[in-house]
């Protein structure tokens, strides 16, 4: 019978162009904190997760696992530690390993990091890296990128349900209000309506303020068997239901191109394990990677119907203080997006929003949050609920 799973401690570095940070700083950075606010030592770790992306392309570095174990200082204990890739769900994807191996019996106290170092080439190789998690034979070979075919995404959600090129704007207006408010965010400002409308053009309908920034950070969780839980901590978080689905790696392989599929079935297993609806859902962290990607988030995860995301925009229903409200981090828009360490991180935003702990970007009463991260073009998806308990 799989036990349950808490976390215990939280980890985050500021995201942004850290030039002044190494790939292994950050990592250690985000570990050592969480390390510290779980209150466990060392020695009572069983075993090491990291989400990364593209690591050998970005600083040149694979072996991973064994670099952040050695890094963080327990490779003197030879503890298992391992890589997980799923391409921007890398870090979702560590966390729901790291969960499964604690709620199987395997282990007892595991940490899970993301990490990405995405600075340390230019744009354009930065973009070549991203872009090898698309189908490389039929997309990219033929020079298709992923704001290129969000673009499109974007214009058929347009064509079919009357999403405006404004609705879009008002993802990013509402995203960069949170961020904002969050110490850990790449862009801390507020942005008008008007300038992400003017925007240079990437790919119509979606501006370059449409689109989730290059990015360096970590993010690191504890997880602990829930009833050693609060021998730790006295505001354990309770992971009570995780999903993860796939779908076709090229965007051309699907029947419908406005509704990622692996979304709504990691969804809907994530939601049948917790038990909830997406009406029981106080707070939620979405892949906003583009405008677009959170209107088809919230369509997805069934919090407005199919088509009315960008009406929920314009009703206000995902602010702050909104019936659902949507990244109250900033979201990959606003927050960053260092593609490793974003479902890590999304974690950790929702934790202190449970915790009560998210200063002026608190959701009042959370109890109850989900987190939704995207690998590559909805190819692959981690959803997570979380309960305070």
């Amino acid at each position: 019978m799989m036990r349950d799973v808490a976390i215990i401690g939280i980890g985050i570095t500021k995201f942004g162009e850290l030039w002044d940070k190494s790939f292994r700083n950050l990592i250690a950075e985000a570990g050592s904190k969480a390390l510290f606010d779980s209150g466990i030592s060392g020695s009572e770790l069983d075993a090491l997760y990291v989400g990364s992306m593209s690591t050998g392309r970005f600083v040149g570095q694979e072996h991973v696992g064994a670099l952040v174990a050695d890094w963080s200082g327990f490779a003197h204990m030879h503890i298992p530690a391992m890589r997980v890739e799923s391409a921007c769900a890398s870090g979702g994807l560590a966390v729901r390993q790291g969960y499964f191996s604690v709620a199987s019996g395997m282990n007892d106290i595991v940490v899970v990091g993301g990490v990405e170092k995405m600075t340390d080439v230019v744009g354009d190789e930065a973009t070549d890296t991203l872009a090898t998690g698309l189908d490389q034979e039929w997309e990219a070979f033929f020079g298709a990128t992923f704001p290129g075919l969000y673009a499109m995404i974007a214009t058929r959600h347009m064509h079919d349900y009357g999403t405006t090129r404004e609705q879009l704007a008002k993802v990013a207006v509402k995203n960069h209000a949170n961020g904002a408010l969050n110490p850990y965010a790449q862009f801390k400002r507020a942005i008008p309506l008007e300038k992400i409308l003017c925007s240079p053009m990437t790919a119509y309908p979606l501006g370059m303020l449409d689109c989730s920034p290059v990015s360096d950070g970590a993010a690191a969780v504890v997880l602990c068997a829930a009833d050693k839980a609060k021998d730790y901590t006295d505001k354990p978080v309770k992971i009570i239901g995780t999903g993860q689905a796939s779908d076709t790696l090229s965007l051309h392989g699907r029947d419908n191109i406005c509704t990622f599929e692996s979304t709504v079935y990691a969804g809907k297993n994530a939601y049948e394990q917790a038990k909830l609806t997406p009406e029981d859902i106080d707070v939620a962290e979405v892949h906003d990677c583009f405008t677009i990607a959170e209107i088809l988030a919230i369509e997805d995860l069934g919090f407005v119907k199919k088509g009315e995301g960008g009406k929920a925009i314009d009703k206000k229903i995902t602010t702050l203080d909104g019936k659902i409200p949507i990244n109250p981090s900033g979201g990959l828009k606003a927050k960053g997006h260092p593609v490793g360490a974003t479902g890590v991180a999304q974690i950790a935003e929702i934790v202190m929003q449970l915790r009560g702990e998210a200063g002026e970007r608190q959701v009042k009463d959370a109890k109850i949050g989900l987190t939704h991260n995207v690998g590559a073009v909805g190819a692959s998806c981690v959803v997570h609920i979380l309960e305070a308990i």
